[in-house]
């Protein structure tokens, strides 16, 4: 059995701050927890507007506070982003994601995460590093 608090990551190699500080992630479950899947708590500042593609990770994302509007690169649809929505990235789908408020996020991905990634350039998570 594992349990763990957000507090026991928050500063250390797990707690993942993006170069432009413009979202952090704290990776609570991790590669090394042997699940076959990640969670992390992701937190996304206000008027942040990011451009992901994962293309080695699918992604699933329940919004805990905040708003914000997603939006698929392939056919243009939006879709807003509120407090109890969920939102699948089941085909490795090209994305935006516009923060219109700070939005607190709960992240799951498989395969899991090293726990110390950041985005590439395309908006990827590499293949895991371990």
């Amino acid at each position: 059995m594992i349990v763990r608090t957000l507090d026991s990551v928050t500063g250390t190699d797990f707690d993942v701050i993006a170069h432009n500080s413009l979202w952090r992630s704290r990776r609570i479950c991790t590669h090394a927890d042997g699940m076959g899947f990640s969670v992390s708590e992701t937190v996304i500042e206000e008027g942040a507007k990011l451009h992901l593609h994962y293309k080695h990770h699918l992604e699933g994302v329940y919004c805990i506070s905040g708003h914000g509007v997603l939006m698929s690169v392939d056919d243009g649809k939006k879709y807003n982003i509120v407090p109890g929505t969920i939102y699948l990235l089941n085909n490795h789908d090209k994305h935006t994601l516009s923060a219109c408020s700070a939005m607190r996020l709960l992240c799951i991905f498989s395969p899991a995460l090293s726990g110390r990634e950041t985005h590439d350039e395309s908006g990827s998570y590499p293949e895991l590093l371990e």
